[in-house]
């Protein structure tokens, strides 16, 4: 099931392939798009700007039974570039940090729990405000909590992760892999 959110911003011919069911077909045209489908599977799509009669769906649904498993490697597909390019984002983060605790300067050592600081500071602040009566803006509420939301995540799931792997690689060398 599709949100209705990511449904109104599809186009008209994707959103009728969500809506009457043909779900692999139409993420396969969002990842690759339809010109690329359409050479993969060997077949001609309906053109763009109709609404797709009963036949066109009977049909559309016969193809996706047909070439389920080529959708599928698609899918699969799109899915390993996904996540080889959050592999490759994570490493390069893990080596600023890293890089960083190399470093000889203080500040380059410490502005990750500095910014934490200030920002749980920015928040303390915010809500002292709201208990005497200050009004504080939702969107300021909002951004300071998204921002700390990903600094802590980053921050303490990064490290305990970082940390894991440390233990996991010397686990690895004691046990002679």
């Amino acid at each position: 099931m599709v949100a209705p959110v990511i449904l109104a911003a599809l186009t008209p011919f994707v959103k009728d392939l969500f809506s009457n069911g043909l779900s692999m077909l139409g993420n396969a045209i969002m990842s690759k798009g339809k010109a690329k489908v359409e050479e993969v599977l060997g077949i001609t799509l309906p053109p763009e700007g109709k609404p797709l009669t009963s036949e066109q769906l009977a049909s559309m649904r016969g193809l996706e039974m047909t070439h389920e498993e080529v959708l599928l490697e698609l899918a699969v597909r799109q899915q390993e570039l996904s996540l080889e390019a959050e592999k490759v984002a994570t490493v390069a983060v893990t080596k600023r940090w890293e890089a960083d605790m190399l470093s000889d300067s203080w500040l380059s050592k410490n502005v990750r729990p500095l910014a934490l600081l200030h920002m749980l500071a920015a928040l303390d602040v915010m809500l002292v405000c709201a208990l005497f009566g200050a009004l504080v803006p939702d969107t300021y509420l909002t951004l300071v909590g998204t921002l700390l939301t990903t600094m802590v995540g980053a921050y303490f799931i990064g490290r305990t992760v970082e940390k894991g792997v440390d233990v996991y690689q010397g686990w690895k060398q004691t046990k002679g892999e």
